[in-house]
């Protein structure tokens, strides 16, 4: 494969996107850990996102990372280390800074976590409404999103009127209502069926390649990671396209977690060609 970037895998190793010239990093982990009861979960993880830049997140079930997620956006704080969002250590900002802070970063939670009282108009402007701003703003505003989903004709419905893969969309569509600038995906395609499933990861393709927002996705789907490695979104066609061969996109990278600690920082090509014996069983 022929990927942009001259990075090390491994843990610890350097991201490798190249910023731009000058650009601060989006998220920066510095020697975070957390634990529950007594059990170590994330061990001394260090790592960058940086602007544009996807990171997939990889690693078997109950790793930690939702929980590394959970700590991106302050829901919880670690035991120790620091870290960065937007430039800003949210490990010591108050509630009331990090509820602002989080108007800035949109997240797919696992199964989408709509609101079932609430219909889609609301569920997708629901930080609008929070924030007061007018109705006609909101309307418009989750219409935009939603079309950018291909459900601009669903505001007036209730998630239950709703097919998992279209209350998936939605969530989707709540997440980038207010143009964040980082987004955080947690297993978008968990549960799901292939097909749908392939329908999901174009979406989050589109925002990657039209609106080239920062992210961190978390799959339990080898598969839907390497799609997102090999393949980009063509406007013009509105569909997602495979690279030519042996080319991945230069912008998304992956991370992997094993047993609390981060055992690979580095490019699909990177990843594909590791000798480590868990990641070479991992993505087989």
């Amino acid at each position: 494969m022929n990927d942009a970037g001259n990075g090390t895998g491994g843990n610890g190793a350097t991201p490798t996107s190249a910023p731009a010239a000058g650009a601060e990093p989006v998220v920066v982990f510095e020697d975070v850990s957390i634990g529950f009861e007594q059990k170590p979960v994330l061990e001394n993880i260090s790592f960058q996102v940086h602007t544009g830049e996807m990171r997939i997140l990889l690693g078997p079930a109950g790793v930690g990372k939702s929980v590394l997620l959970k700590l991106v956006n302050g829901l919880l704080r670690p035991d120790s280390g620091r870290i960065f969002v937007f430039g800003k250590e949210i490990t010591a900002m108050r509630e009331a800074d990090l509820f602002e802070l989080r108007g800035s970063i949109g997240t797919v939670f696992q199964e989408g976590a709509l609101f079932d009282s609430l219909n889609v108009r609301d569920n997708v402007g629901y930080r609008l409404i929070e924030e007061r701003l007018p109705d006609d703003e909101i309307d418009a505003r989750a219409e935009e999103a939603l079309r950018f989903v291909e459900l601009d004709h669903t505001l007036d419905k209730f998630p239950s009127e709703l097919s998992g893969g279209m209350r998936r969309r939605v969530a989707i569509a709540r997440a980038i209502v207010t143009n964040p600038k980082l987004i955080l995906y947690d297993s978008p395609t968990g549960g799901l069926d292939p097909i749908t499933s392939t329908t999901i990861i174009q979406l989050v393709m589109k925002q990657r390649d039209v609106s080239h927002t920062s992210s961190l996705v978390v799959t339990h789907r080898i598969q839907d990671a390497f799609i997102l490695a090999m393949h980009r979104f063509n406007r013009t066609t509105n569909q997602m396209e495979a690279l030519p061969a042996h080319h991945t996109d230069p912008n998304t990278t992956f991370l992997m977690l094993h047993q609390g600690h981060l055992v690979f920082d580095g490019t699909t090509k990177e990843l594909v060609h590791s000798n480590d014996a868990f990641i070479k069983e991992y993505i087989s």
